[in-house]
């Protein structure tokens, strides 16, 4: 996938702290929209297949969220609107 700016973007996060590239890999920074979901806050970024992604979505692929660490945080993956 490839990290897109997401609209109205509020910040650009950039790889936490004790990231080693040599050993985890690039961390590009990644532009977020901070929203409220109800009540919660939440951050919004935005992603865009690659030709090969859309390729493989097509022919029924899924899509995998990875979440770093030991605890999985509350998350959601949906598309949005075409006009985005």
């Amino acid at each position: 996938m490839i990290v897109a700016v997401i609209e109205g973007y509020h910040v650009v996060l950039g790889a936490p702290a004790g990231w080693t590239p040599e050993t985890s890999g690039p961390c590009l920074g990644l532009p977020i929209r901070r929203e409220m979901n109800g009540d919660m806050p939440c951050m919004v970024s935005a992603w865009e297949p690659t030709v090969a992604e859309l390729a493989a979505l097509q022919a029924g692929a899924k899509v995998y969220l990875r979440v770093l660490g030991s605890a999985h945080p509350p998350v959601m993956i949906y598309v949005g609107d075409p006009a985005e």
